[in-house]
């Protein structure tokens, strides 16, 4: 099953594991010794990445190191890119209206 991408995203530990795995491939033992939790709670945290495809899995060894995919991370650009051109649009009518009232009331 895959997971919404921002249904990844939504849970702080998850963000935090994004930044952990965003500088460099980590094993699930490796991540969990950056929390206060166990292993199985961070492998449960990398199965709702793994589903939403945020990161992949590479057997190394008898290891398996888990990293970002940074293309996936352009879905969330994308929609938020919408909204970034809405609040631009509003700050520039703001700015517009503050203009107008300052040289109303000097």
């Amino acid at each position: 099953m895959r997971r919404d991408i921002f249904h990844a995203i939504a849970d702080p530990t998850r963000r935090a594991i994004i930044a952990l795995i965003a500088l460099q491939a980590m094993t699930p033992n490796a991540l969990a010794d950056n929390f206060q939790t166990t292993r199985q709670a961070v492998s449960k945290h990398l199965r709702v990445l793994t589903e939403c495809e945020l990161v992949q899995q590479e057997q190394l060894g008898r290891e398996i190191y888990y990293s970002l995919r940074v293309d996936r991370l352009q879905e969330i650009d994308h929609w938020l890119s919408q909204y970034k051109q809405l609040w631009e649009t509003r700050f520039t009518q703001l700015d517009s209206v503050l203009a107008t009232l300052k040289h109303q009331n000097p």
